[in-house]
């Protein structure tokens, strides 16, 4: 199968070239072809999404842009049409998740984006949304608007299917011009999405330009970062550094960095009749999408003094992996990936029987492996794809010493605990540098309007304008009707 991947107002395919990404999944191959823009073409289309944005989507009511992305959703929602019919048989080539995972994953994540889970996005970080259409009354008196950039470039990385779409549609609630670089190793929804935009209004679809280039190209990056008024970039640290210090001074730098996801289960959570369901949700989490988000599970803390060990529960969480894996087949890794979960295993296998209790439970050859810690340690990466530990502790407070030196890399913890537990430990847990927390089984499922990071999705991307009062109070005085 051949897909070209990209959406390119003004361009034709004869005009551009393409550069071909081979992908083997499965028993299938697939070949992507990306674009290759020259800087006069990059250049033309951001200024062609600019001013089409400045002419077209900036006068559209939010209520609308928000029923057109509702429509194009319901069109990737819909098993027997041709976009996700598409979708199921291409992804899992491409991505090497099984058809099962993909099928699940699209669904869940893509309902987030429906007409009421955006009035969820829009009430989260505007009191009134009227704010993005018109002057609406400020608090303090006088009268405040809001005003999205005029061309937003995203920088995605990752291969789970569809996270683009996030901040894409975060860029249109705001009404700014949108350019997006897909990731080479998913290449392809946000720019199925942004056609199907373009199939229910076609002028809409004329503000968003979804291209590519090589990541680590500073010279195709360069010519992106000059046009943009605000840059949203995901990926590794380094890289992000690396842009950082490519956007111009004046340019509003949104990064998202290298994330570790963790979960903490009260001694509560882990009776006889709720701990082996707690533990099928775990393993849910660490499957999905092999712990490739930033949100997903990499360590869990149990606390001890429950009918169920840390240790038989790190055994459960062991045993649903295994009953996953013949669900959901992990998939092929790469050189690197397998290399990584090898050193990981290595090094847990290295510490041995001792007087910790460590233990590694699955074999090298499962497609999954649990450790086990009997004396506390501090939260440290996995190695990805399927790979976790599991920590015994003392009490629940003691998790936030574990957690806290490492600040700048924690965002979303699951914590399973009565709700007087929860609430303390999730102040503990804030202050510490957690972002976000949910329960056990809904960590890489994050809710609409959920604050990437702990920051507003749509509130960063905008400017306001004001009307102070004195302003208003003095053109009364220039009105005709004054005597």
């Amino acid at each position: 199968m051949i897909e070209h991947a990209g959406h390119l107002p003004g361009l034709s395919a004869e005009e551009v070239a393409w550069r071909t990404l081979s992908f083997a999944a499965w028993g299938e191959t697939a070949e992507v072809r990306v674009p290759e823009l020259t800087e006069a073409q990059s250049v033309a289309l951001a200024s062609r999404v600019r001013e089409n944005a400045r002419g077209y989507l900036k006068t559209l009511p939010v209520t609308q842009i928000v029923a057109t992305i509702d429509k194009a959703v319901a069109r990737l929602l819909d098993r027997d049409g041709p976009w996700r019919r598409k979708a199921e048989a291409v992804l899992p080539v491409v991505t090497g998740y099984d058809r099962e995972t993909v099928r699940l994953g699209l669904s869940g994540y893509l309902r987030t984006f429906r007409a009421p889970q955006l009035q969820r996005f829009l009430a989260e970080d505007f009191a009134n949304p009227g704010l993005l259409d018109a002057f609406q009354p400020a608090m303090k008196g006088g009268f405040a608007r809001a005003y999205g950039p005029e061309l937003l470039v995203h920088i995605w990385a990752g291969n789970v299917p569809g996270l683009p779409l996030w901040s894409l549609i975060s860029g249109l609630l705001v009404k700014a011009g949108n350019v997006g670089k897909v990731a080479s190793a998913e290449p392809l929804l946000a720019g199925w999405f942004a056609q199907i935009l373009s199939e229910i209004d076609p002028r809409l679809g004329e503000c968003i330009a979804i291209t590519w280039w090589k990541g680590g190209d500073a010279t195709s990056e360069q010519v992106w970062l000059k046009q943009a008024d605000t840059v949203i970039a995901y990926g590794g640290n380094a890289a992000l550094a690396a842009i950082r210090e490519r956007v111009p001074v004046s340019v509003r730098f949104l990064p998202h960095g290298h994330k570790i996801g963790f979960g903490v289960v009260s001694a509560r959570a882990l009776d006889t009749r709720k701990a082996r369901p707690l533990a099928r949700q775990c393993a849910h989490d660490v499957m999905r999408y092999e712990q490739q988000g930033c949100y997903s599970p990499q360590m869990v803390f149990a606390e001890r003094g429950g009918q169920v060990s840390p240790r038989e529960f790190a055994e459960q969480v062991s045993q649903e992996l295994a009953n996953f894996a013949r669900k959901h087949p992990r998939r092929a890794l790469s050189v690197a990936e397998a290399a990584g979960v090898a050193a990981w295993r290595n090094a847990e296998e290295m510490r041995g029987f001792d007087d910790a209790g460590r233990r590694i439970l699955g074999d090298a050859a499962d497609a999954w492996s649990v450790a086990y810690a009997e004396t506390a340690e501090t939260l440290a990466p996995s190695g990805l794809n399927r790979t976790l530990k599991v920590v015994a502790v003392d009490c629940l407070d003691a998790v936030v010493p574990l957690v806290a030196p490492f600040r700048a890399f924690l965002q979303s913890a699951a914590v399973a605990a009565t709700p007087e537990e929860l609430f303390r430990i999730a102040a503990l847990l804030g202050d510490a540098g957690v972002t976000r927390i949910s329960a056990l089984g809904h960590m890489t499922a994050p809710e609409a309007g959920w604050h990437n990071d702990g920051r507003f999705n749509l509130l960063d991307l905008v400017t306001i304008t004001e009307i102070e009062q004195s302003a208003e109070l003095a053109a009364e005085g220039f009105a005709p009707y004054v005597d």
